[in-house]
């Protein structure tokens, strides 16, 4: 459990500028897909024949489970760097590297699927929202990769001696940036979720 001095810290950095870009960006994101999801759902409604039912590839779902680990991984993450748990910090970072890695190569391998099913980005509309959508997904868990590796490399590097462990541990800005990269993460798991419950819906759409 926190103690009071790192809540009064993480009250008085609620203005930092790292904290505004992060509200923005996951601001965006949500309207992003919300627009790209109402703009299918209208194209179902005007072109209701014109596109066909989609039917996910099982791994879709497979992905899903593998994002919830990410991103429970990364709040162990949280947790650790909070209880000042060294080695338990670092694997966690890396659990979660490892598994951002299997989710972009097992989606890979979904659209593989797709394409062995002789569905391609311009075979209907159906087929243009869903990789357009789940490409932009995959594109913002690429773009939150190299903090995470970021991280890691940072912690190996300064996390040999109980001085530099100290310091690294007592770094509100540091706390700060895992905090919103954890935050980022869970919204990229929460994205997911929506996505896939969206198209695994949309058979019932008129």
């Amino acid at each position: 459990m926190e103690d009071t001095s790192t809540r009064y810290e993480d009250r008085s950095l609620a203005f930092h500028p790292y904290n505004i870009i992060m509200v923005l960006t996951i601001a965006s994101l949500t309207m992003l897909f919300l627009a790209l999801t109402a703009a299918f759902v209208y194209s179902r409604v005007q072109n209701g024949a014109e596109m066909p039912l989609i039917h996910l590839p099982p791994l879709f779902l497979v992905n899903t489970i593998i994002l919830i680990g990410s991103s429970a991984t990364m709040q162990w993450a949280k947790k650790c760097y909070r209880n000042d748990q060294t080695e338990q910090y670092q694997k966690a970072l890396l659990y979660t590297i490892v598994l951002s890695i299997i989710f972009m190569i097992s989606q890979f391998f979904a659209w593989r699927m797709l394409f062995a099913s002789e569905i391609f980005i311009h075979s209907d509309i159906s087929a243009s929202y869903l990789y357009l959508i789940s490409g932009l997904h995959f594109a913002h868990v690429i773009a939150g990769l190299p903090f995470l590796i970021l991280f890691l490399r940072t912690a190996r590097r300064k996390m040999k001696e109980p001085v530099s462990v100290l310091v690294y541990f007592s770094d509100p800005e540091k706390r700060l940036k895992l905090r919103l990269l954890t935050l980022y993460w869970h919204f990229l798991d929460g994205l997911w979720i929506y996505l896939v419950l969206f198209f695994f819906v949309n058979r019932y759409l008129v």
